[in-house]
This record gives structure tokens, C-alpha cells and sequence, in this order.
């Protein structure tokens, strides 16, 4: 199992104790200090079985500023995380092939 942790986020940090009281084993990937490639997110978008502008945090002003009303392909959002991983919503938990963005925290609940 892993979790796409950002310690500075409340969900964040309440999905890592999810998954710590849950005694099952998992990795931490902290995605902001190690970034996740373009094969890594469009995976993480396949397995959460949502498009990838349901992942962008669209309140983030790196979103309001430079993307927020323009016409943007799947690919284009995708390399817009990618060089900016705030942009991600968060936490993701993944569990073998099922994925679920801890907003509500129930989602993750439900697949571990």
C-alpha cells in the first residue's frame, strides 16, 4: 500500500494515521519532495478511474494564476502537475489495484 503524503496537509496527515492504526503495511511517498513522473500520475489517474482535472486543486493560486478558464487537453493538466505538484489533490492512497483521494477520509477507509 502506499500513501502520496504531504506532512503540511490536515487530510494528509489524518490518512497517515488512517493507515498507521490500520497495522498494515505501507510505503510514504512524499510527493512534493520527490515528484512523480508522467507515467506515475497518468497510472495514478487510471487506477482512481477519474479524469486528470478532478485531481487538480483548482484553489491553488499556481492554478488561478496560470491555468484556471483556459482550454486544457488531459495531457496538458497532467504536465501541469507534473511541474507543479501542488497542484495534486491529496492524499492518495493506493492498495494493490484500487486508489482513493482521502477526501472524505471514508474513501480510503473503504479500500483498505
Amino acid at each position: 500500500m502506499l500513501i502520496y503524503h504531504n506532512p503540511r496537509c490536515s487530510k494528509s496527515r489524518q490518512a497517515l494515521n488512517l493507515l498507521e492504526k490500520s497495522g498494515k503495511e505501507f510505503q510514504i511517498i512524499k510527493y512534493l519532495e520527490n515528484p512523480l513522473t508522467k507515467d506515475q500520475l497518468t497510472e495514478i489517474i487510471t487506477l482512481l478511474n477519474i479524469k486528470p482535472i478532478d485531481l487538480v486543486r483548482k484553489n491553488e493560486l499556481i492554478w488561478k494564476e496560470n491555468y484556471k478558464g483556459k482550454q486544457l487537453s488531459d495531457s496538458e493538466i497532467i504536465e501541469a502537475m507534473i511541474q507543479n505538484p501542488k497542484l495534486i489533490e491529496r492524499p492518495i492512497v493506493i492498495n494493490n489495484d484500487k486508489a482513493a483521494i482521502g477526501r472524505p477520509l471514508e474513501n480510503i477507509t473503504n479500500i483498505i
